[in-house]
């Protein structure tokens, strides 16, 4: 019962960064057809974002946060040993069936999801569209999530053709260099657990997914 109920705290853990930072972002859009452009740099990713974009949080090594208050879109980047294992605890929230693209040498998954701030279902006129870009090397994974304000102007449609993704996402997967790091955080330490634990989590979730649902009964 304890690993089972793990999971259910892994997954809460989970929703609670892809949301992070986006209830906050305010500011006008400004329609325009040179939306300009913004470079990054960090010891494991640069480019160049779409628009006016500030680094906000940068303090962790592994792990930067940027946001867009003209177009309200907050970017968290960040890179992990395996952001695979990542996307198949995503699965059981219904974050399934990627997009598969190429961009400048990088194989990305792409995912189009949604989120309610706070949970709250009475504010579904806040509601979050989120783009999670994964890509997985040898030994390093790494994320991008675009999360656009429920009052964005940006249309997300929730896929591959939608503003928000033609727009914004695709440019930024272009020119995007994926650089290899040293000391990497591994996944089951960033939710405290050793490679055991992590790897007894990891096969009730593939039993799950497999069409065991009787894997995950009884966690709360």
């Amino acid at each position: 019962m304890e690993n089972k109920n793990i999971i259910i705290i892994l997954v809460a853990i989970i929703a609670v960064i892809a949301i992070a930072g986006a209830i906050f972002v305010s500011g006008v859009f400004n329609e325009t057809n040179d939306l300009g452009s913004t470079p990054f740099k960090t010891n494991f990713m640069e480019g160049a974002f779409v628009g006016n974009v500030t680094l906000v949080d940068g303090k962790e090594k592994f792990m930067h946060s940027y946001k867009d208050k003209e177009h309200k879109i907050t970017y968290n980047i960040s890179t992990v040993d395996n952001s695979t294992a990542l996307m198949d605890i995503y699965s059981i929230q219904g974050v399934t069936n990627p997009e598969e693209r190429s961009f400048n040498g990088n194989d990305w998954n792409i995912y189009f999801t949604q989120a309610i701030p706070g949970n709250d279902t009475s504010k579904t006129n806040d509601t979050m569209n989120i783009i999670i870009c994964q890509s997985q090397g040898e030994k390093q994974g790494y994320l991008i999530y675009a999360i656009f304000d429920g009052k964005s102007d940006v249309n997300s449609t929730g896929n591959e053709f939608g503003q928000s993704y033609t727009d914004f996402i695709k440019p930024l997967l272009e020119n995007v260099t994926l650089k290899k790091s040293k000391n990497v955080p591994a996944i089951n330490e960033e939710f405290g657990l050793t490679e055991d634990q992590f790897a007894e989590q990891m096969d009730l979730i593939q039993q799950y997914k497999a069409g065991n649902t009787s894997a995950l009964e009884g966690a709360q």
